[in-house]
């Protein structure tokens, strides 16, 4: 194994501008595998009634297609960090984006629900590996003060795959045949393949310890367990029982493996990275800001179409006007935590985001077309900084040999707390049906849904007052302005 001091010579002896774009190509290949994941994650939601004809299956049981993809990657993202050390995090990349593709040909080859459900767990194979090892690909290939600006790759796909999915997957089924919404991703998949082998350098870590073999039994059959609850929760789609003992296997499974980690050398999932101030307010602070941000692309569809009276399409070119001002948010991101540092942006970020999500609720059909784009995309800005802040400073006082922990630790925690998004998204519209006596969903029901998850977004600003006015300057260049 390659002895990392031999992988970190070149980007020392090459000039600013060669390392400033290595950077950007590196970010810009990792942005287009977490964008087809994004987009993969979304775009079937749309398709499900058309595919549960073509199985003859019940399209009330269709949802395991969607669940049994989240479960695979909860079991199986925790080990990444491990495995890109032991393997190298290249090749671990290139297969895993290798992995998926191979899993979105077998899921269009599917002629049977249990076919398509078992496709979709070798595929979130792929996914387990590919978003959180391309994200070490970047973290050990591009230097601390272009973090900002690479991490803004990243953070805008994320929001363009849950926008465009829907509205992409129902222009397919509509036009199209099913199929197509996996077949899209070959094209992509192989080219990411030919960019990784040409671009990205082989960074590698000297690995010390064994794999975690009793963390991984528990942490999976916690995050599976907690993810299925979650994802069934209210939905009539098993019975209430089920649901319920899954929670409960979730904590106790959850509980066992804080134990082990506490008697463990090297865990799994690493709770002492949270020593690091840094670390720590970007996963609690960026969870519950995630929690609020996390129950739009559920809500708002659902708002537009059953209250407002709009199409499918008409719902998801509105929808659309987010990723707009994500768009906008990437030039401008660098020079935010430069003007302001992490903090005062975070605080002050995470205020308007909230107060925009909340607006999102307060919308009627009479209101103008002109002012509703304008909070979409206004919203769209700043949660798309939000992310960018969030995903920076996640690892700017990590040291080296624990970054594919925190990788792993990081990526687990988004994906948790964007699946608590959803359901707290729901129940919070459950919840307001039933107090107000609705069968169908109101818009009173949408405004206090929508009240509730961007309390939870607020709830993100106190956090970040645990860290200094100028925490991580080295990355956001705060300093140097000063």
């Amino acid at each position: 194994m390659e002895p990392h001091s031999t992988t970190t010579a070149a980007p020392e002896a090459a000039s600013p501008e060669a390392i400033r774009r290595r950077s950007r190509i590196t970010a810009l290949i990792v942005a287009c595998a977490l964008f087809m994941q994004n987009l993969d994650s979304t775009v079937i939601s749309t398709a499900l009634p058309t595919m549960a004809r073509a199985f003859g299956a019940d399209p009330v049981h269709m949802n395991v297609a969607l669940t049994s993809y989240l479960l695979s990657l909860a079991v199986f993202i925790p080990a990444s960090g491990w495995i890109a050390d032991r393997f190298g995090a290249k090749q671990v990349f290139r297969l895993a984006i290798l992995v998926f593709t191979v899993g979105s040909v077998l899921c269009g080859r599917a002629d049977s629900l249990g076919f398509l459900v078992a496709a979709r767990i070798f595929q979130g194979i792929g996914g387990a590996m590919m978003v959180p090892v391309g994200r070490l690909v970047l973290l050990r290939t591009v230097p601390k003060h272009e973090l900002v600006a690479a991490m803004a790759w990243l953070s805008t796909p994320a929001l363009l795959g849950p926008v465009l999915g829907p509205p992409i997957g129902g222009f397919i089924v509509t036009y199209f045949s099913w199929p197509l919404i996996f077949d899209i991703n070959i094209p992509i998949g192989l080219l990411g393949v030919v960019l990784v082998s040409k671009f990205v350098e082989d960074v590698r870590e000297p690995l010390h310890t064994r794999f975690d073999w009793r963390g991984l039994a528990l942490s999976g059959t916690c995050l599976a367990s907690l993810m299925f609850g979650l994802e069934t929760a209210g939905r009539g789609v098993v019975e209430p029982a089920l649901t319920q003992a899954m929670l409960g296997l979730g904590v106790v499974s959850a509980l066992l493996y804080a134990w082990h980690a506490r008697h463990t050398a090297a865990p799994l999932l690493d709770f002492s990275l949270l020593r690091h101030r840094t670390f720590l307010v970007a996963v609690t602070g960026g969870t519950l800001f995630r929690i609020g941000i996390g129950a739009i692309p559920f809500l708002l569809p659902m708002m537009l179409q059953l209250t407002f009276g709009k199409s499918a399409a008409q719902s998801g070119l509105i929808t659309f006007a987010s990723s707009l001002g994500a768009l906008l948010m990437k030039p401008a991101s660098t020079r935010a935590l430069r003007w302001l540092g992490f903090r005062d942006t975070l605080v002050a970020n995470a205020v308007l985001s909230a107060v925009l999500l909340g607006v999102i609720g307060l919308f009627r059909p009479d209101w103008p077309a002109a002012v509703i784009y304008t909070i979409l995309i206004a919203g769209g800005f700043f949660r798309s900084l939000q992310f960018t802040a969030y995903n920076a400073l996640a690892y700017a006082d990590v040291p080296r040999p624990q970054m594919s922990a925190a990788t792993s630790f990081y990526a687990t925690v988004q994906q948790v707390s964007m699946t608590l998004g959803v359901s707290a998204g729901a129940a919070s519209l459950t919840i307001s049906m039933a107090a107000a006596g609705h069968s169908t969903p109101m818009l009173a029901d949408f405004t206090i849904a929508f009240l509730v998850v961007a309390t939870s977004t607020m709830l993100s600003t106190p956090v970040s007052l645990l860290m200094p006015r100028h925490a991580a300057t080295e990355v956001s260049g705060h300093a140097q302005r000063g």
